[in-house]
């Protein structure tokens, strides 16, 4: 449709400049009909476009297809593929909760119309950056929502000392703790106001909002898990997060890390992981 603005916001690991190897991209649609047009139209527009989009980034290829995740818009898998400038506005006016301004840490323009996205990085600072922080309320609200992640997305089965992704003092352990200091102090430190977590990390703690013992645990936890994770990727050829605790899958990501000796590089891996949980529990209780 001529004259149809329309921009992709990276969220999630894409807005954190942190994609992996086992890494969806999550984004959001965001559009503005061109003057004149009916928004309905615009909208089914915007959806084919978006649509396409994510057909042409899964089509089997010589690299492998990057699946694109949409389930971070409001409503999520119930609410509309793409929407409006407008209607962003309007839903984070009426609608939003602490947990999507948690997720909007992350966003930042990737593709297509980038006044658009500026436009749309202007309408939610305020939200991902309250100016007056978070009530007790808020806070106690996303330490439950933590809880409650932790209790049901580790897989069955799973070892939480050795899952990178959701396991005690990795990847999401420490981002938690993170999003939490940018929500609460973002407003007023500008520092804060980054979609990565390691830098987010490092304004924390020149900001002396984080103890320097505890921000270098943490960044170590994040850098580790995020490192054996590839790793795992790697050696089994297929998206995984578990680092098992012994056999040749551990030797291979030992040997591809540039270590000889499976049994010390799991011990350090645990101490690194314990000294990240402690450092994020402190944030966090704080």
């Amino acid at each position: 449709m001529p004259g149809l603005r329309f921009a992709v916001i990276g969220m999630g690991r894409l807005g954190g400049y942190e994609m992996s190897y086992p890494s969806d991209a999550d984004v959001l649609f965001v559009y503005e009909p061109p003057p004149g047009v009916p928004d309905d139209r615009a909208s089914a527009a915007a959806r084919a476009v978006a649509e396409e989009l994510r057909r042409l980034l899964a089509m089997p290829a010589p690299d492998p297809p990057l699946g694109v995740d949409a389930d971070l818009r409001p409503e999520g898998r119930q609410g509309p593929l793409v929407r409006s400038l407008a209607a962003y506005a309007q839903y984070y006016a009426r609608w939003s909760k602490v947990w999507e301004a948690q997720a909007l840490l992350r966003a930042r323009f990737v593709a297509g119309d980038a006044d658009l996205g500026a436009r749309f990085a202007e309408l939610v600072d305020p939200i991902r950056y309250p100016a007056a922080g978070l009530t007790r309320e808020q806070v106690t609200e996303i330490r439950r929502i933590k809880a409650r992640v932790e209790s049901e997305r580790l897989p069955r089965g799973a070892d939480p000392a050795t899952h990178t992704k959701l396991g005690r003092g990795g990847l999401a352990d420490v981002e938690w703790a993170v999003q939490l200091l940018q929500l609460r102090h973002g407003g007023r430190i500008e520092g804060l106001r980054g979609t990565r977590t390691l830098d987010a990390l490092t304004a924390a703690r020149a900001a002396d909002l984080v103890d320097p013992a505890d921000a270098a645990a943490m960044a170590a936890g994040w850098t580790c898990a995020a490192q054996v994770r590839n790793a795992l990727t790697l050696v089994r050829g297929r998206p995984s997060d578990q680092l098992p605790r012994h056999g040749a899958e551990l030797a291979g990501v030992v040997r591809l890390l540039g270590g000889d000796d499976p049994g010390e590089f799991l011990d350090d891996y645990l101490r690194t992981a314990r000294r990240s949980r402690a450092a994020v529990q402190r944030v966090l209780d704080a």
